[in-house]
C-alpha cells in the first residue's frame, strides 16, 4: 500500500477504532495484544538491485548481524544507509498493522521481497517529517522476512520507540492513551502563557511575567506538537516538526531571559549572552529551513550541541553568588537545577548516546512551570506589599508636605495682601476688597463710606528722628487703626504715611464722627521711642460715602483723597467731608 491509503486511513482512525470497537465482541473473538518485533538483524551499506529490481541483499546470509533493537546499529562509520530484517509474528488480528513509531529519516519496508511501505525517497532522499506508520500487513504474513531499507544523515539511523504488530482499532486507542498526558500538559502550560501574559500586560512585573508566558507557550507547544495525536489533527508531519524545533529552540531563550531577569550582577549578562546566542541559532536555523538551505532535521544535533554547551553554563552561573540570592531567587534556581537536568538526559537518549529510557520530560516541564508561575506570583504579591506599604507612607508623606505647603501658601497669601511693617492689609489687597464692597453697596443700595488718613508732618519726624523712629510712628498709628475700627470695617495702608479705611453700611455722619473720634484720641496720646518722647502727632482725614457724594461707588477713593487734600491745605489736624453731591435726574 502506497502512503496515500495510509493517510486516508489515518483520517477515518477514530470512525474504524469506533466501530471495530463495537463489532470486535459479537465476533466471539479477541484480538491478540501487540505484538513487539524481536530477532532483528542488519547490515550496512546499500543493495544493489536485480534485474527484477529486488535488492540483492535481501537473498544473501553473509554480512548480516544480530542486533538487539533495530536502533542506532554498531560500526556505524559516516555510512548513511542500512538494512535491518527480522521475521514477523504470527497471531490473530482483524484488521493487523506493523506499527512504527518514527523512522530516521527515509525508509522502504519490504515483505519477503515486495515493497509494501516507503516513506520518502531513499534513492533522492529527502527529509519529510518524523511521523508514526501504521503499515497494513496482508493475509498470512506471519512468519514471512520483514526487512527494512533505512537511510539518514542524521545523528541517529533505524526505527525510534515502538516496532510492533497490533490491530489497528488498539494502535489508536494507544496512540490516544499516549497524547492524554501531552494534551493535558501541552494545553495547561498554554494556559499558565495565556495568564502570564495577561500579568506582563497589567503587572508591574513585566519581564518577569513575560519569560513566563514565553517558557510555558513554547514548551506546551512543543509538547502538543509531539503527540501521536498530531496527525490526526492534520496530516503534516514536516510542519509538526517545525513547530516542535522552533519550541524546542525556545525553551534556553526562556530559560535565560527567566534567569537573566531574576540574577544580578556578572551572571546576569552572561546568562543574557547565552540566551541571545540561542536567539541567534533559532532564528538563523529556522530562516535558512525555509528558504531549503539546510535540512530541519539537521538544525537538532547543531542545536543540542549547543545547548549542551550553554545549559550547564547556565546552571553554574545560577549558582555564583547563591548564598547572596533572595528566597524566591533561590527557589528559581533550586527549580532550574531540577529540569535543566531532564532535558539534558532527553536530549542524549534522542541521539542514542545513552540508553533508551523514559525520560518525564513532560511532569518536568509541568513542575518547572507551576514553580515559576508560583515562584512570580509570590515574587509578585510580595512587591505589592511593598508597594502598599510605600504607597501608605508615601501617602502620609504627601499628606504631611501638602499640610505643609498649604501653611506656605496660606503665609504667601497672607504676605501678598499684608503690609510688612504695620500687620495692616495693604493696597492689593484694598483693591480687592474695595470692589467686593462696592458690587455688594450697589446690589443692596447700603452706604459704603470711605476715610482716607494722613500723618501730618510725618516727613519732619524721618528728618528729625531717622527712619527707624518713622517706622515706629507708623506702627503706632496703625495699631490704634485696628482698635478704633473693628467689625465688619477695615482698615488698609496704601502706602508711605497714608491709611484708609473702609466702613460697609455707614453713613457720612457716623464715618465723620467716627474719624473725629479717632483724631481726638491720637492728639492727646505722647508717643516715645526707646523711653524717648516724640510728643504728639495728629492726623489729617477726608470723607467720601456713597450715595451721599456719587451714584458711582468705584469714585470714592478719588472724592475722599479730595477731601483729604482739603484737609491738608486747610491747616491739617482736620476730617473734612466731601462737599459735592450726586446729581437728581429728573422725570
Amino acid at each position: 500500500m502506497g502512503i496515500f491509503n495510509s493517510v486516508l486511513r489515518y483520517r477515518f482512525g477514530w470512525l474504524a477504532a469506533c466501530l471495530i470497537g463495537l463489532a470486535a465482541p459479537s465476533s466471539g473473538q479477541a484480538n491478540d495484544p501487540p505484538s513487539p518485533i524481536i530477532g532483528w538483524e542488519y547490515r550496512w551499506g546499500d543493495s544493489p538491485l536485480d534485474q527484477q529490481g529486488e535488492p540483492v541483499w535481501l537473498r544473501e546470509e553473509s554480512g548480516w548481524h544480530a542486533i538487539e533493537s533495530p536502533s542506532n546499529p554498531p560500526g556505524r562509520e559516516g555510512q548513511h544507509t542500512v538494512w535491518l530484517r527480522t521475521v514477523l509474528p504470527e497471531g490473530s488480528w482483524h484488521d493487523p498493522v506493523l506499527h512504527i513509531t518514527s523512522i530516521n529519516l527515509i525508509g522502504q519496508i519490504y515483505l519477503d521481497n515486495t515493497l509494501i511501505y516507503e516513506h520518502g525517497n531513499v534513492d533522492h532522499p529527502r527529509f519529510i517529517g518524523w511521523p508514526w506508520h501504521l503499515v497494513a500487513l496482508p493475509a498470512g504474513f506471519a512468519g514471512k522476512q520483514l526487512s527494512l531499507r533505512i537511510y539518514s544523515d542524521y545523528t541517529s539511523i533505524g526505527l525510534w520507540g515502538d516496532v510492533e504488530v497490533i490491530d489497528r482499532v488498539d494502535a489508536f486507542q494507544k496512540m490516544l492513551q499516549g497524547s492524554v498526558q501531552d494534551l493535558a500538559i501541552g494545553a495547561f502550560s498554554l494556559l499558565l502563557a495565556a495568564l502570564a501574559a495577561i500579568f506582563t500586560l497589567i503587572g508591574p512585573e513585566r519581564r518577569g511575567f513575560g519569560a513566563v508566558a514565553l517558557f510555558a507557550f513554547a514548551s506546551g507547544l512543543m509538547l502538543l506538537a509531539e503527540t501521536p495525536i498530531r496527525q490526526l489533527v492534520a496530516d503534516a508531519p514536516l510542519a509538526w516538526d517545525m513547530v516542535r524545533a522552533t519550541s524546542y529552540f525556545t525553551l534556553p531563550i526562556a530559560m535565560g531571559l527567566l534567569l537573566s531577569h531574576w540574577l544580578e550582577g556578572a551572571p546576569k549578562k552572561w546568562i543574557a549572552r547565552l540566551w541571545q546566542l540561542h536567539l541567534a541559532y533559532m532564528v538563523t536555523a529556522i530562516g535558512l529551513v525555509h528558504l531549503e538551505s539546510i535540512n530541519l532535521a539537521l538544525t537538532f544535533p547543531i542545536f543540542d550541541a549547543l545547548l549542551l554547551i550553554t545549559l550547564p553554563c547556565m546552571l553554574l552561573l545560577a549558582l555564583f553568588h547563591v548564598r547572596r540570592l533572595q528566597l524566591e531567587q533561590r527557589l528559581l534556581v533550586l527549580s532550574f537545577l531540577l529540569f535543566a537536568p531532564l532535558i539534558l538526559a532527553d536530549m542524549l537518549v534522542a541521539h542514542g548516546l545513552i540508553a533508551q529510557r523514559d525520560i518525564p520530560l513532560s511532569y518536568a516541564i509541568l513542575g518547572f512551570s507551576l514553580a515559576i508561575v508560583a515562584i512570580s506570583l509570590w515574587h509578585y504579591r510580595h512587591t505589592q506589599r511593598q508597594l502598599a506599604s510605600a504607597n501608605q507612607t508615601l501617602e502620609a508623606q504627601v499628606a504631611a508636605r501638602t499640610a505643609q505647603l498649604d501653611c506656605l501658601v496660606e503665609q504667601l497669601k497672607g504676605l501678598s495682601i499684608q503690609d510688612a511693617l504695620t500687620g495692616l492689609h495693604n493696597r492689593r489687597h484694598f483693591d480687592t476688597l474695595l470692589n467686593q464692597e462696592v458690587s455688594r453697596a450697589q446690589r443692596t443700595g447700603h452706604p459704603l463710606s470711605l476715610l482716607m488718613i494722613d500723618i501730618d508732618h510725618f516727613k519732619k519726624v524721618n528728618d528729625c528722628y531717622g527712619h527707624d523712629v518713622g517706622d515706629a510712628v507708623l506702627v503706632e498709628v496703625a495699631a490704634l487703626l485696628r482698635q478704633h475700627f473693628r467689625g465688619s470695617d477695615t482698615v488698609c495702608r496704601l502706602g508711605g504715611e497714608e491709611f484708609v479705611a473702609l466702613l460697609p453700611e455707614t453713613e457720612t455722619v457716623n464715618a465723620e464722627a467716627r474719624a473725629q473720634s479717632l483724631m481726638a484720641e491720637l492728639r492727646v496720646k505722647p508717643l516715645t521711642y526707646h523711653q524717648k518722647s516724640l510728643g504728639f502727632i495728629t492726623l489729617s482725614c477726608g470723607v467720601a460715602t456713597y450715595p451721599d457724594h456719587t451714584k458711582d461707588p468705584k469714585k470714592l477713593l478719588k472724592l475722599a483723597d479730595e477731601a483729604l487734600y482739603k484737609a491738608k491745605n486747610s491747616g491739617r489736624d482736620r476730617c473734612m467731608v466731601c462737599e459735592c453731591h450726586p446729581p437728581i435726574h429728573s422725570d
